[in-house]
């Protein structure tokens, strides 16, 4: 039987808690299998290397540390700007999401930090930074 190594494309299926084990990510309620290339860098580290190894049909538990996940918070992420600068037909709320995009194309996304009449602080870390995480990977498929 084979196992999955460096430069093939997988597909498995997934459940992600942190841990106090809230889930906050799964693939199977959307009903297709994540399809990533090791060794790409599609998914975080952590996640990539638990899948080295393992066969079709197997499964693993595996705890990701911070530092093979999405790292710590950085502060250079968060910054303030101008409530002019967001457009009035946003109602503004602590947490929320909001997306735009950079003169090159990339969309990008923000978290709300905080917020009055005249300034927005804006975070643009993964919400998921500063967390260990908790993964059940099932190997579905090596292409």
């Amino acid at each position: 039987m084979s196992q999955a190594e460096m430069g093939q494309t997988v597909r498995v299926h997934y459940t992600g808690k942190l841990t106090d084990g809230k889930q906050f990510d799964a693939s199977r309620p959307r009903g297709e299998p994540l399809e990533f290339t090791i060794g790409l860098r599609q998914v975080i580290e952590g996640f990539e290397n638990a899948v080295v190894g393992m066969s079709v049909g197997d499964t693993r538990r595996v705890e990701i540390p911070v530092e093979q996940a999405y790292g710590e918070p950085r502060d250079e992420m968060v910054a303030d700007f101008p409530r002019s600068e967001i457009p009035d037909t946003i109602e503004l709320e602590e947490g929320m999401t909001l997306t735009s995009t950079s003169p090159d194309g990339k969309t990008m996304h923000f978290r709300v930090k905080s917020f009055n009449e005249q300034v927005v602080t804006l975070d643009a870390n993964h919400p998921l930074s500063g967390e260990d995480l908790i993964f059940e990977i099932e190997l579905v498929e090596i292409l």
